[in-house]
């Protein structure tokens, strides 16, 4: 990943103090021209590097400038290093002890801080792969197109791709798409037949960090239920343990927001008979319908 490879040519900079393009590029695995963008972005950062033609050339930090690695605190070092094994988890190649490394730092001694994150699931093969080929068109400036199925059926796709999103427990490609002229979310899980376009595109301005995700999947259909006390520890593990109230028969009321009425059935479906939906009327009655049919399909009349 690119991130990895700034850090990287930084970090030998401050080790090796001057190298070549060339090393650089068979270090890192990629063409010298990509190793000559990589140059201009750590500029653009603010680190100065001063690059040479000639016998004595190569890549160099200007001198007297020196970059202070021990900003890192051990505890903050950690925190990166549990997040870096938190995205190996969904990714072929490992890349938190090699980061570490280019740090100055020994994997087996920055340990997780006790933690363990894997955000893998039982696709993880297709989700790291989607993963990675999403990432590759993002850094490309490419276009991506898929067959994609949601609630309402299922069509073909063509995107341009910004952000790869971890949200609501899954993950999401967030871009901008060409037939509805907007940007969209797009869960990974529902999104097959990945190909890369030879077509690139020119990069639009973004919604603001607050809209870009709340307004493509809100929570303000409110549901109100009962449930069996029976299932208290599932209600405490989704919304914790102040999201309800007892009531006097030791039933628990709760009033929540989903994102639209199919999330809220599934929700719910999950339950079986430990809950009564109480509101609103029309949710009441699209479960009474779900379940009928249901009981029609195992012999019921």
């Amino acid at each position: 990943m690119k991130i990895e490879r700034l850090i990287g040519i930084i970090a030998i900079l401050q080790q090796k103090k001057k190298v070549t393009a060339p090393f650089l590029a068979e270090v890192f695995e990629v063409s010298r021209r990509t190793i000559n963008r990589d140059i201009e972005d750590i500029c653009r950062a603010g680190i100065p590097i001063v690059t040479a033609q000639g016998n004595n050339g190569g890549i160099s930090l200007m001198e007297g400038f020196s970059l202070d690695t021990t900003v890192f605190t051990r505890q903050e070092l950690t925190a990166v290093f549990t997040g870096l094994k938190t995205l190996d988890s969904v990714s072929h190649a490992a890349s938190a002890e090699r980061i570490v490394r280019k740090f100055g730092g020994n994997p087996a001694a920055v340990s997780s801080g006790g933690m363990a994150i894997d955000l893998s699931s039982f696709y993880k093969k297709d989700l790291a792969d989607k993963i990675e080929r999403i990432h590759a068109a993002i850094e490309e400036r490419r276009c991506i197109s898929f067959h994609y199925y949601y609630d309402k059926g299922e069509s073909d796709k063509f995107v341009e791709p910004y952000l790869v999103v971890f949200r609501w427990s899954d993950w999401y490609v967030y871009g901008f798409c060409r037939e509805r002229q907007d940007f969209r979310m797009y869960k990974l899980l529902r999104l097959w037949e990945l190909n890369i376009s030879e077509e690139k595109y020119e990069v639009r301005e973004m919604p603001a960090a607050e809209e870009r995700f709340g307004t493509h999947m809100t929570d303000d259909y409110i549901v109100t239920a009962v449930y069996d006390a029976s299932v208290k520890y599932r209600l405490v593990e989704e919304y914790g343990p102040g999201s309800f109230t007892v009531t006097g028969d030791g039933q628990l009321y709760a009033e929540w927001g989903f994102t639209g009425p199919e999330r809220a059935e599934e929700w719910f479906l999950g339950f079986g008979d430990k809950v009564t939906v109480t509101g609103p009327p029309e949710m009441a009655e699209r479960m009474k319908t779900v379940l009928e049919r249901a009981w029609r399909k195992y012999g019921g009349t």
